[in-house]
């Protein structure tokens, strides 16, 4: 089997990831998922994934920095714990968000950028109807508990093609740490905050794709649009009969993305 299946400690919080071959690539999971995502993608690109805290198989302590900024804090001394200096980066949805603010950061250590679906820092962004319910106190809470399996199921639908066996070990996974850490991570980023944590994107010159559903059904098209204007080196390509897992609806943007990490520099 090529994709191998390992748990280190990372600050003393167990942390769960998977790699194929060399550490090339770092791929980064969105909201509720894990690095379940990315096994199609590491049968066929170098490259490890994580989960990240509050996900999956990792650590879900409610002292975990469940932030933008310690998202992109566990990035880096996870990088760090594995001696990993330098990687393309492909991340979806919020693994975008601290994946991003940690290239700001570090962008020499960045060869170069995968975006799918990308949360947007930036400006003038409105929440759709559910996260927008999260971020409220005590309403998010009760919001949150109430969800059913058959309505977890449904949801997710509406973004991809889930089979219904991913679908049944994602809401495994959907336990009261990860309810947690979905409600401090909608909490912590007000629109003034995502626009801020995207501040310097101009910085990070590696090249970079961004890949966008076209029928996402909560991350509208035009920001994706918006990411490829901001990035001083982007190209753009809208995925049509996709939606916010675009490589659900159409399994060749797996074939896109090593295509483009392969590509000389």
């Amino acid at each position: 089997m090529r994709v191998h299946e390992h748990t280190i400690e990372v600050g003393g919080t167990p942390v769960f990831y998977r790699s194929a071959a060399r550490p090339s690539s770092l791929f980064l999971h969105g909201v509720p998922t894990s690095s379940d995502d990315w096994t199609a993608f590491l049968d066929r690109i170098d490259g490890i994934a994580p989960d990240l805290i509050g996900f999956g198989r990792t650590g879900k302590g409610g002292h975990l920095d469940y932030t933008i900024d310690g998202h992109a804090g566990f990035i880096e001394a996870f990088l760090d714990r594995l001696g990993v200096e330098r990687v393309a980066l492909v991340a979806h949805q919020w693994g975008a968000a601290g994946g991003l603010v940690f290239a700001q950061r570090n962008p020499e250590r960045i060869e170069r950028l995968v975006l799918i679906d990308a949360l947007p820092l930036l400006e003038g962004f409105t929440w759709p109807r559910i996260p927008r319910i999260w971020r409220a106190p005590l309403l998010g809470e009760l919001a949150m508990g109430a969800v059913t399996r058959s309505m977890f199921k449904r949801t997710m639908r509406k973004g991809g093609s889930w089979p219904d066996e991913e679908l049944d070990a994602l809401w495994q996974q959907f336990d009261q740490g990860t309810q947690r850490a979905i409600l401090r991570l909608h909490r912590d980023a007000s629109e003034q905050r995502l626009a801020g944590a995207g501040a310097e994107l101009d910085t990070l010159r590696s090249p970079a794709l961004v890949l966008h559903g076209e029928d996402d059904p909560w991350l509208a098209p035009m920001l994706g649009d918006r990411y490829a204007a901001s990035l001083p080196d982007a190209s753009l390509e809208r995925i049509p009969n996709a939606g916010h897992w675009p490589w659900l609806d159409q399994p060749s943007v797996i074939e896109r993305v090593a295509e483009f990490l392969s590509e000389p520099p």
